[in-house]
């Protein structure tokens, strides 16, 4: 629905259905002349003439005549558009697996490449320069400052699918359709905040039919269904069909070995997959090319005990790296059907991780340790593996894991083991330092495959720790975990896995958010200010509290804990003179003195009460 002022406005819908209202919507009369075969789901406009819908199919229709007659509009997808959004001098267009489009006034469609699987819901902004996004499992995205590919990421604390945002100046609000927790920035998206007295618990939850011995990340995507994915324990490949929520093994187990290391199904054809498995002698790569029903033997040579082995080239996945012990990389460019050294036997000692630059394939990071060495290094190629440098060593045995991601090529994370240190590369590779140590010896790591300001890394013990914004600050989320640590994947902000031990675990995250407000006025206007006791107090679980302002003026009205850190807010806005009572339901939150203040014009008072659960 949109309303282009209080008696004109626009309703779309299934079966292609546009409706139109010049009467505040007392009455309403068809208006899709031009538009067919889609289910719309979104409408907006500029002013009473010029408007624009978007639906299914990749299906977009502009209206210059207040809706009369609409004109198809060409853009270069079959996705569905999820939100359009008309400007002054343009319009917006995005839906499904992160497709994004703009097209100026004077210009033509353009896609903007989003490097992401998840679907864009919501569109707000001020202009064609001022234009911020939101979706998948919580992020949101801006263009300003002419950042074209909106990568500009606004750090926020939901983890759950946003599905709607809106814009007015630099106040702005996003939604979830899984919980409460309604968010807020007042600095154009620089800082977004939960709720006051919103808390937040973060829990890892075993999930169950996959199990058995591993090392490494055995973790991987389908590439074209974002419901599915792929482990292995053993030598039995497992498949989840809901995100990881529970598994079933698919396919029949690899002839030989005990201990998977590494697992990729490939983007190319998904009847293809290769696993490195440790536990014969030598250690082996498998491939199959009919979806697990039958494995052949393509390398036989000892790897890592520790990591990660075998890594697909994300820029071209018809192109395989595979790192074993004392020396030596190997390429495939045939979907890993044969490999070849090409590096003359570079002498790595027992590489751990293969990393490789997103969109430069020629830049390529090799992870190297040895346990009780003392020395964890990481090596760089810019010639696709042929030579090597060594950008960082670490006085630890290993580097278990790095961690890149496709919107900043010159970031990169790195954990260390049995080391607590975590180190950072902001060059592209070329030196690293320290950024923080965690509480525990480092292993798994990833960087959120939809937002580059959400990572986490783990331990080979049960602990992990998350960031939100960047690194700036980390939390811990280790409620849950059991078992050694492996491997971390991050698909979007609300869909995290952990190879932990001998299962899979996922993160759930609970927003306990207080929504307990109610308001009444109860008299005219009064002579003075006035902010009452509560009663009943004590109390438990809800209160009054009356209030009075002689003059019609903005009024704050929360409630602090004894720290005096903010719990809840019940008034914040404009009230006009008179008696307000404002009903408190302290349900989530604990026994204890609470204060109440008021705040409006130059009256300010602050009085104390009483939970007792």
């Amino acid at each position: 629905m949109y309303f282009v002022n209080e008696l004109t406005g626009f309703v779309c819908g299934d079966n292609s259905l546009i409706y139109k209202t010049v009467d505040g919507g007392i009455t309403w009369t068809t208006s899709s002349t031009g538009v067919s075969g889609t289910d719309l789901n979104s409408v907006s406009f500029k002013d009473a003439q010029n408007g624009i819908v978007g639906g299914t199919n990749g299906k977009v229709y502009i209206t210059i005549n207040g809706g009369t007659s609409w004109t198809a509009e060409t853009i270069n997808t079959t996705r569905s558009i999820l939100d359009v959004k008309m400007f002054n001098d343009g319009v917006v267009a995005a839906g499904e697996w992160g497709v994004l489009f703009t097209k100026p006034n004077a210009g033509a469609w353009s896609l903007a490449k989003t490097n992401i699987r998840s679907d864009i819901r919501g569109i707000a902004g001020s202009s064609m320069t001022d234009v911020h996004v939101c979706g998948g499992g919580g992020f949101i995205r801006n263009n300003t400052n002419s950042n074209s590919l909106f990568r500009n990421f606004e750090m926020n604390p939901m983890l759950a699918n946003l599905v709607d945002i809106v814009y007015s100046g630099n106040k702005g609000f996003a939604v979830s359709s899984l919980n409460n927790a309604i968010i807020r920035t007042t600095n154009s998206g620089a800082l977004w905040e939960l709720p006051s007295g919103t808390t937040v618990s973060y829990n890892w939850a075993l999930k169950p039919g996959a199990s058995g011995n591993f090392l490494g990340n055995n973790l991987s995507l389908h590439p074209t269904d974002r419901n599915t994915v792929f482990i292995v324990f053993g030598t039995q490949v497992y498949k989840s069909n809901n995100k990881g929520e529970d598994w079933a093994p698919v396919g029949n187990p690899m002839s030989a070995g005990s201990t998977p290391h590494s697992f990729f199904v490939s983007p190319v054809d998904t009847n293809i997959w290769l696993c490195a498995m440790a536990g014969s002698s030598p250690d082996k790569i498998y491939r199959t090319t009919n979806y697990g029903q039958s494995w052949t033997e393509v390398l036989a040579r000892n790897f890592s005990n520790y990591g990660q082995p075998l890594e697909m080239d994300q820029n071209d996945p018809t192109t395989f790296y595979f790192a074993p012990d004392n020396g030596g990389f190997y390429r495939s460019v045939d979907n890993g059907a044969t490999f070849t050294e090409i590096s003359n036997n570079f002498a790595f000692r027992s590489p751990c991780d293969i990393i490789v630059m997103h969109d430069s394939s020629k830049i390529l990071f090799v992870a190297d340790g040895i346990t009780g060495s003392g020395q964890a290094k990481v090596f760089k190629s810019v010639n696709g593996g042929v030579n090597w440098t060594d950008v960082h060593t670490a006085a630890s045995s290993e580097i278990p894991s790095m961690a890149n991601t496709v919107f900043d090529q010159s970031l990169i994370w790195t954990t260390e083991w049995s080391g607590s240190t975590i180190y950072r590369s902001t060059n592209h590779g070329d030196n690293f330092s320290v950024h923080h140590n965690n509480t525990f010896s480092g292993w798994g790591s990833d960087i959120c495959h939809e937002d580059p300001t959400l990572l986490i890394t783990g331990s080979w013990g049960a602990s992990a720790v998350i960031s939100l914004n960047a690194g700036a600050n980390w939390t811990n989320i280790s409620s849950g975990l059991g078992g050694h640590g492996g491997g971390i994947m991050i698909p979007d902000r609300g869909y995290i896995l952990c190879h932990q031990g001998s299962n899979v675990y996922k993160l759930n995250t609970t927003y306990s958010v207080f929504t307990g407000v109610s308001e009444n006025t109860i008299s005219g206007i009064p002579n003075d200010f006035m902010l009452s006791q509560n009663y009943p107090n004590p109390f438990n679980p809800s209160t009054k509290i009356n209030f009075s302002i002689p003059n019609s003026s903005n009024v704050v009205l929360k409630i602090y804990n004894e720290l005096g850190a903010e719990v809840a807010s019940l008034v914040e806005g404009y009230r006009n003179a008179g008696s307000y009572e404002v009903n408190f339901d302290a349900s989530g939150l604990s026994s204890g003195i609470y204060f109440y203040k008021i705040q409006t014009g130059s009256f300010s008072e602050t009085k104390k009460m009483m939970l007792i659960k």
